[in-house]
Order: C-alpha cells, then structure tokens, then sequence
C-alpha cells in the first residue's frame, strides 16, 4: 500500500486519478484550491479508507512543502505525487496576443507560471527530498497537455508551462534515477470532464470530437489508468518519457 499525492483532485482528471490509485489499495492524499464540496464529494466516494484531503493554493510560495508534510502525517508517507493542479483554458484565462492588455498578459502568464510550473516544480522537489531522506523509490507523473506540442494560440502561457513541466520532467528523470525514483509525464488532448461538458455540448462539440479519427475526445478515467501503470514498478524503464494520450488527434516524432 502506498501513498499517493494527487493535486488539483476534486474533479476531471485528478478526480479520476486518485480513484484509480485508491481502487489499486493505495491511500490518496488529494489537493485542492478552491473547490471545497467537491474535493469532499472525491474522498467520500475514493474506494478503501486512510484517505485526505489537503487545501492550498499552489501558486502560493513555500506551500509545496506543507502540502508533501501534511500529506506524510496523512498517509504515512509519500510514493507517489501526480502534478495535476493548473490553472487551465477558461474565457477568463484567454490572452491571444493580439486582443490582450499588457496588464491582462502579465496576470495570466505569472499564475499560470506560478501553478503550472512552479507549484508544480516545489512539489517535485519536496516529493524527491522525502522520498531521497527515507531512502525509498517511487514515481513522479506530471499532467502536460497536447498543447505543449502543437500550440495554444489563444493561451499561448498554458502551452508553454506544459512544455516547461515536461522539459522538468525529463531533467528530473535523470536526476532522480539513481535515487529509483521515476519521473514520468502524459499529454492528454481534449478530455470530456466536468468543467468541458458545456463546451461539447456546444456549436463546438463537433469539431473537437472530429479531432480524433475515433470521432470523439478522451475519458478522464482514460489519463488516470495511464497514469496508474507510469507509477507502478511495471513502468520503471519509461522514466523520462512523455506519453500523448490524444486518440492520434495530433502526431508528432
């Protein structure tokens, strides 16, 4: 039985993850923002017992540290972290370069920065400490995203902080590898989840289905049994790859 550290898990794919690893026997520690009710609504419905739920704003400094310790005094111990939390797509987040204030460009870029890729490097770092500290192996998988690959033209720092993390990923494969720690990342395309069902049922819903050749966008419970295998001893030997999970809506080499 392990424990495993699932950010931005009230819903959507985090939500999905953490079910995934608590179906698996493992206890979850699930982080959350804002989204109090749903994040409950999570550990009330996670299979097994020993489960958390932690609040904190990612984009905050010094908050990854207690995020890895209350999720230690949760679970015991951490051994596994799933960087999921962003600050994602919305009308609110939209800055197209050409149509967006400096002032607009600058906010949405630093929070971006901040949770994307710094939140998410802090975790990283705490996660690796604790588990160097207790001389045990384990597995880091970052969320990316299909955006990192063929450009967000409207949410151009979204893009890039995904691709940052993966670039981070990689670097940490290396690093960590002697530690037997792997450090894994999946880049998902469009994922039907909760806060997207508006969208697909929208005029848009066709033309993000036929994305795919399958004709239709991925599951949630698709990301997370993915990211359940990329933190199983199984996968240790893909450490320090990136996994496009977007149903050949986008191929590259």
């Amino acid at each position: 039985m392990r424990g495993v550290l699932v950010t931005g898990g009230s819903r959507g794919i985090g939500r999905a993850v953490a079910t995934a690893f608590a179906a698996g026997g493992d206890r979850v520690a699930v982080q959350y923002a804002g989204r109090r009710a749903d994040a409950e609504r999570t550990l009330r419905e996670l299979p097994g017992t020993g489960h958390a739920v932690i609040q904190a704003d990612l984009g905050e400094s010094g908050v990854a540290e207690r995020v890895v310790a209350e999720a230690v005094d949760a679970l015991g111990a951490v051994d596994v972290l799933v960087n999921n939390a962003a600050v994602a797509p919305t009308a609110d987040t939209r800055h197209p370069i050409a149509e967006t204030s400096m002032a607009h460009w600058q906010q949405v870029w630093r929070r971006m920065v901040d949770v994307n890729l710094l939140g998410a490097a802090d975790l990283c770092w705490a996660t690796a400490r604790h588990l160097v500290d207790r001389g045990a192996a384990g597995a880091i998988v970052n969320i990316g995203s299909r955006g990192a690959f063929r450009g967000e033209p409207d949410f151009p720092a979204y893009g890039a902080t995904k691709a940052a993390l993966h670039a981070l990923g990689q670097s940490l494969a290396v690093a960590l590898a002697p530690h037997g720690i792997t450090v894994t990342s999946v880049a998902p395309g469009f994922v039907a989840t909760e806060r997207q069902s508006a969208k697909l049922a929208g005029p848009d819903g066709g033309r993000l289905r036929a994305e795919s050749p399958f004709g239709r966008v991925g599951t949630p419970e698709e990301i997370a049994a993915v990211v359940h295998f990329l933190a199983s001893p199984a996968a240790a030997w893909a450490s320090g790859t990136i996994v496009d999970l977007n149903g050949a809506s986008h191929l590259r080499t």
